[in-house]
């Protein structure tokens, strides 16, 4: 994959600084979906092969998922799950995150990505939430995936998963258009609930159901 001169690029600093401490299985992790209407909320943890000699050309071009279109992020996804020692998944359902709240439900898919893994990690890297629930080292970075390569392949990871999953739901949910939009509040979204009111994927703890549901106009 050709690199990308027109945007900037994370490193491995982290990593290395990490490796360097005697740390061999770094996790990268990052959510997706937390200002949805609707969905899941979907975490990804993604342990990368060593990265003392550097980015491994095979991830070049890999960064935060907002700044790569759908089409470049499925070839970026295919090659982290190729290159990568481990990938895992894990999400939080909206009836599941309208009991927790939204900082929990983060929390709750970060770890369920991270017990997926299916290789222990001695580290965590995340993008601006720790996870404390789970006994392990971890940083917090704050904009980790513009800046660290492993929560940035994380990042990419589970926006591809949580995007196919809503183009799946789209087909028993039709009327919401979910495929386009991902559950997001954009306009059509909103004149679809205000049409057809909420479906069980969406979250109903959330400002605009909360006033949809009292008979306001979104």
């Amino acid at each position: 994959m050709a690199a990308r001169h027109d945007v900037a690029l994370p490193s491995a600093a982290e990593e290395a600084a990490l490796a360097a401490l005697g740390y061999e299985r770094i996790a990268g992790v990052d959510e997706a979906g937390r200002g949805a209407w609707a969905g899941p909320v979907v975490a990804g943890a993604v342990i990368l092969p060593p990265l003392d000699a550097g980015i491994p050309r095979a991830l070049d071009g890999v960064r935060d998922s907002k700044l790569a279109p759908p089409d470049e992020r499925a070839e970026l996804f295919a090659a982290i799950v190729g290159c990568a020692r481990a990938v895992g998944v894990g999400a939080v359902a909206a009836d599941e995150l309208d009991l927790l709240g939204l900082t929990r439900a983060g929390e709750l898919a970060m770890a369920r990505a991270v017990g997926a893994l299916g290789l222990a990690p001695d580290h965590l890297l995340l993008d601006a939430f720790r996870i404390p629930a789970l006994d392990l080292p971890q940083r917090a970075i704050v904009h980790g995936d513009l800046l660290c390569v492993s929560i940035a392949a994380a990042s990419i990871v589970a926006k591809v998963v949580r995007d196919g999953w809503l183009g799946e739901l789209h087909a028993r949910y039709p009327a919401y258009d979910l495929a386009r939009h991902k559950g997001y509040g954009v306009v059509a979204h909103r004149r679809a609930l205000q049409l057809h009111g909420p479906s069980p994927l969406h979250r109903r703890s959330y400002a605009p159901l909360v006033r949809l549901a009292a008979g306001e106009t979104l």
